[in-house]
């Protein structure tokens, strides 16, 4: 059987839709055509075939015998490319994780341990989105994310991932390598600050009557205050998950052993339909055996 000698695949779909309904408007509105068009494509596909498929009255049409026998034989046909085409989008979708996240919490803290989730799943396609505003799941094409608040997210599942805390962090070069000894000696220092993190509560955790400072850049991601800290433009109140690594590499230190709590914490979010997907399920529990062993 030579297969380049199918008629025209459009001709096939809409005399397959034209016998079904025994209307060539209503298989117009299911293929999005016009009538004309439906019944263009008809004629055409009669005039190849040179086979009358339809029985004529005027305006009314009756699907014929040959046409009954045609019909059926595409509709099988069109059922088998459907079914495939699903399993097909399926089996593609199973190999593609969308994950969101905050920047700081991607870039600090996600991201370096994405490539041990990787290694056990060589053939899955990990797309990793980081924003600063909530990601909608249905339209940003997201199944699994990490938000850090209070764990109220209406029409997604929220888990509670882990806590964090506060402590002041500096470049050991700052200053000529002069740190401060003493939490009082902050006041001399410029002091870093990120947006809706305040210096305050850790003040008042160390004894200190400080106002909360008002003058400088104000950083809306934690990784960038990071980054200024590093850098040696002065000391930051760090957030434990997004300085650690600079402390363990030297980058930062850490001043003082006086920390305070975050007031909200990192919650793991989806929508509960995507729990049917392995690769979802997979990613929940890795990243919660990271967690227990960080």
């Amino acid at each position: 059987m030579d297969i380049r000698k199918l008629p025209n695949f459009a001709a096939l779909r809409a005399f397959e839709a034209a016998a079904r309904h025994q209307n060539f408007s209503k298989a117009a509105e299911e293929i999005h055509l016009t009538h004309g068009a439906v019944s263009h494509q008809v004629r055409a596909l009669e005039e190849e075939l040179s086979i009358e498929l339809f029985t004529r009255h005027g305006k009314r049409l009756v699907l014929n015998a040959e046409g009954e026998r045609y019909a059926a034989a595409i509709r099988l046909c069109l059922q088998n490319l459907a079914e495939a085409t699903e399993q097909l989008q399926k089996r593609n979708q199973q190999k593609r994780l969308g994950i969101t996240s905050l920047p700081s919490f991607a870039a600090r803290w996600l991201s370096p341990r994405l490539g041990r989730f990787i290694e056990h799943y060589p053939d899955l396609e990990v797309s990793l989105q980081s924003s600063n505003q909530l990601a909608d799941f249905s339209r940003d094409s997201i199944d699994i994310g990490i938000r850090f608040g209070l764990g109220n997210y209406p029409g997604l599942v929220s888990e509670f991932l882990m806590g964090d805390y506060y402590y002041p962090v500096v470049s050991p070069r700052y200053h000529g390598g002069k740190l401060p000894a003493t939490p009082a000696e902050l006041a001399a220092s410029h002091l870093l600050r990120c947006e809706e993190e305040p210096w305050e509560p850790w003040f008042r955790a160390a004894g200190l009557d400080n106002e909360e400072p008002t003058s400088g850049l104000v950083y809306q991601d934690a990784s960038i205050l990071a980054r200024a800290a590093v850098d040696g433009q002065g000391i930051a109140l760090g957030r434990h998950a997004i300085v650690h690594s600079d402390i363990e590499s030297g980058q930062l230190v850490r001043l003082f052993e006086i920390e305070i709590p975050s007031p909200v914490s990192y919650h793991l979010v989806y929508q509960e339909q995507s729990l049917n997907k392995p690769q979802v399920r997979a990613f929940r529990e890795w990243l919660l055996a990271e967690v227990a062993l960080k």
